[in-house]
């Protein structure tokens, strides 16, 4: 490792004692500044979790020999874990269809550097969107859904997220159910935003269903996508208080700008390292 390189380790492990200080005293060992540390031990999962941001000193070994070392410890404590250059920008592919609120909000936040990542592809299932990105000089890749060859579109859209070399998909309101296999083989690694009306109002115009019903509180949920539709490990969720006076736009209104705040937010802890599975839920390092 260079001196004054950042990075960020992150670390899962059956909870026990010990785990700290033989982390710390090694990156101490090591010659490296730690600048960031969280930790939390789930008494009900009996896990541990631990995400600690450093930076090498003059006589850290090279990042090879540095993981080698850390093997050890990671040995000893039964870990899962990872290391990762702070200072590498996310690559990160975004999903959309004719909803454009959440792809524009990423955009501005790319755009003006707010959210530290690189944004190699935009796919989406219509054309609308186009001009936009291709705006932000981003490639805009349009990928028509036939029911017939649905399995089709969705390798088009998989080589495009390994061929650009993708660390993150967001669906950015992409009003595609994805297949079981899509879902496998991005788990942990594509987030999904919706409504947090969810189970109740299902289907089209649910914040018109929710104002039938008088709803007083709309929100979101951004969450990791998995087989089990819009039921993923949850990583951020927002409120906001409505009452009578509201329209059903002005519910859709409010509902866009919560899904604005609630995916960006996601994606920020997302690309940060900040989020660790535990089970079916999140630890979530703010």
């Amino acid at each position: 490792m260079a001196d004054r390189e950042s990075y960020v380790l992150t670390i899962t492990c059956p909870d026990t004692v010990g785990i700290v200080a033989a982390v710390s005293g090694f990156l101490s060992e090591c010659d490296c500044f730690i600048t960031e540390a969280a930790q939390y031990g789930d008494p009900l999962s009996k896990r541990f979790f631990m995400r600690i941001v450093f930076i090498a000193g003059a006589m850290t070994a090279p990042r090879p020999e540095f993981e080698k070392r850390f093997t050890l410890v990671a040995a000893r404590f039964q870990m899962i874990w990872a290391l990762h250059d702070a200072n590498r920008k996310a690559r990160v592919v975004i999903l959309v269809s004719k909803f454009g609120h959440c792809l524009n909000d990423l955009l501005h936040r790319y755009h003006t550097g707010s959210l530290a990542m690189d944004i190699p592809a935009v796919i989406s299932n219509h054309p609308e969107m186009r001009s936009i990105v291709e705006w932000h000089g981003i490639p805009y890749h349009y990928l028509s859904v036939d029911r017939r060859d649905k399995a089709g579109q969705e390798a088009r859209l998989m080589e495009i997220v390994e061929r650009t070399d993708a660390d993150l998909v967001v669906l950015a309101r992409y009003m595609q159910i994805l297949s079981p296999e899509l879902c496998i083989h991005l788990q942990g690694r594509a987030i999904n935003i919706h409504h947090s009306f969810l189970p109740s109002f299902k289907g089209a115009k649910p914040y018109h269903q929710a104002h039938t019903r008088g709803v007083k509180i709309i929100g979101a949920t951004a969450h990791y996508i998995t087989p089990d539709l819009d039921e993923g490990p949850i990583i951020e969720q927002s409120v906001e208080r409505v009452d009578h006076t509201h329209t059903p736009d002005d519910l859709v209104a409010i509902g866009r700008d919560i899904e604005n705040v609630v995916l960006s937010r996601a994606v920020r802890y997302h690309i940060e390292h900040r989020v660790l599975l535990n089970g079916s839920r999140t630890v979530v390092f703010k």
